[in-house]
């Protein structure tokens, strides 16, 4: 997967273990300045102890990153910080960090120039990264996504962010504007006729002059997304347990039928938009109805497609305007 750096009751009953679980509760104010210490349990069951709320925050990933900038909170330092800036402009980054190497295979010593207050990582990263970060700061390891419960997951996490920083005030505007959007998306949607409607996003690479096509079933994020606008999976393929994403070909295509298609490219790397591109003069490609009807549609770039609630926003107003047309 080349952009993604590996990607119910029972997620609310966690949400309540988590944010229960600790000598330090927020109140219902801003903890920021809060001298006290907080002790959190993160995704893994480890307990987090901060002497106070964090400043000086480091984001292993770009979902974390996002939900810090959303939250109020400017990383001193980012994995990727070019990657960031070209596929993430729903929340663009409001200071300078410190590039602190890839998502993969983070800089344990640019980490640790920064000393920071608490490293925000996710379990794209392997064990033996984050016994390492352990020795630099604070961890507070989150599961990067969930399949079984997508937008519970990316809130879940961005309350866990929020109450390590001392943001839980913005966190509760973050997640009802997010709501807010979903609830117009889905009425706009509803009135344009357009409840319902059969849709399949995907995302598409070039590797090795062939295309692979990157199914986002109703397990990922961007597929709850789609069901809260009251539209319909169009994909027949499974997805992972974590991301929610499948994997198919051109050929794979044919079996959608006549739907709406949609995806995310990113005009600095070619070998993401084949459907605009690669596949132009292809026959499968330009045979299948959605094709030949004009029901492709290709968003905006700069939506990340794993992101918190301010991402999801953009998708939803790209959604909506682009079927409406």
């Amino acid at each position: 997967m080349k952009h993604l750096a590996v990607t119910t009751a029972a997620i609310a009953a966690a949400a309540l273990a988590l944010t229960a679980c600790g000598t330090t509760e927020p109140t219902a104010g801003d903890t920021r300045n809060s001298a006290e210490r907080i002790t959190l349990t993160d995704s893994t069951g480890t307990e987090v102890e901060l002497d106070g709320p964090a400043k000086k925050v480091v984001g292993t990933e770009w979902n974390v990153v996002e939900s810090l900038v959303s939250l109020g909170v400017a990383p001193v330092g980012v994995a990727d910080v070019k990657g960031y800036r070209s596929w993430d402009t729903a929340v663009p980054l409001k200071n300078e960090p410190k590039d602190i190497g890839t998502r993969g295979e983070p800089s344990m010593d640019a980490i640790a120039s920064l000393a920071p207050d608490l490293i925000v990582a996710t379990n794209d990263l392997p064990p033996a990264a984050v016994t390492q970060l352990r020795k630099v700061a604070p961890v507070l390891e989150l599961k990067a996504a969930d399949a079984a419960d997508p937008i519970g997951r990316m809130t879940l996490n961005l309350d866990l962010i929020a109450r390590a920083t001392g943001t839980t005030q913005e966190a509760e505007k973050l997640k009802k504007g997010f709501q807010a959007k979903l609830d117009e998306g889905r009425k706009a949607l509803a009135d344009a006729g357009l409840g319902g409607a059969q849709f399949a996003f995907a995302d598409g690479y070039v590797v090795a002059n062939q295309v692979s096509v990157r199914p986002y079933t109703g397990g990922s994020l961007i597929g709850a997304v789609n069901e809260k606008l009251g539209l319909k999976d169009a994909w027949g393929v499974k997805g992972d347990e974590l991301y929610g994403l499948g994997t198919t070909d051109v050929e794979g295509l044919t079996k959608l039928g006549d739907v709406h298609f949609a995806y995310i490219g990113n005009e600095e790397d070619k070998d993401s938009t084949p459907f605009t591109g690669f596949l132009a003069k292809d026959s499968v490609w330009t045979s299948l109805p959605f094709v030949a009807k004009g029901n492709v549609h290709r968003l905006p770039d700069g939506i990340w497609m794993f992101g918190g609630p301010e991402s999801m926003n953009k998708y939803v107003d790209s959604v909506v305007k682009a079927l409406k047309k």
